[in-house]
């Protein structure tokens, strides 16, 4: 019942977080001491970004990169706020997911070891039970053995004395 539940939980809360991603977005782009914070940041994504495509393209790498316009910078910037957010609700969504079932696993492991352990008791505390019964037959044999009733109780040794009496015969 707990799982889907939890799983139910967390796919919410990955939906919930493209709104507020939008939303944040948006935000970010009014604020003008934000804004200038994004611009810069989109400009120097843009230099990073432009510099790994050409040269795994194979361009030259040491030309001018042109700075984007500030509306693009802020778009770029907002996008990537974004998608950042987004990202870290699912990384977080999966971490979370994780770490309970590593738990329930260890919750299981216990149980586990807790039946093998009693387990392991009750056989020990049968083997001493069966070790007790052997010393008690062997008790009742040496009795029946002093008191001349060795046919009665041992099987085994009626069988082979009968045996041996029906060969002279």
């Amino acid at each position: 019942m707990v799982l889907p539940v939890v799983k139910l939980g967390t796919l919410a809360l990955k939906t919930l977080s493209k709104p507020v991603a939008a939303k944040l977005k948006q935000q970010a782009a009014i604020h003008p001491r934000f804004r200038q914070f994004i611009v810069s940041i989109a400009q120097a994504n843009h230099r990073i970004t432009t510099r790994m495509q050409r040269r795994i393209y194979g361009h030259a790498t040491g030309g001018e990169i042109r700075p984007l316009n500030e509306e693009k910078a802020v778009q770029a910037a907002v996008d990537l706020i974004g998608e950042i957010f987004i990202f870290t609700v699912a990384g977080a969504a999966v971490i979370f997911e994780v770490q309970r079932s590593a738990r329930s696993e260890v919750r299981k492991e216990e149980i586990r070891k807790q039946e093998l352990e009693a387990l392991r008791q009750r056989d020990e505390g049968l083997a001493r039970e069966l070790e007790l019964l052997r010393q008690k037959i062997e008790e009742l044999e040496q009795l029946a053995k002093q008191r001349g009733l060795s046919g009665i109780f041992s099987f085994k040794h009626a069988t082979a004395d009968e045996a041996k009496l029906a060969k002279p015969a």
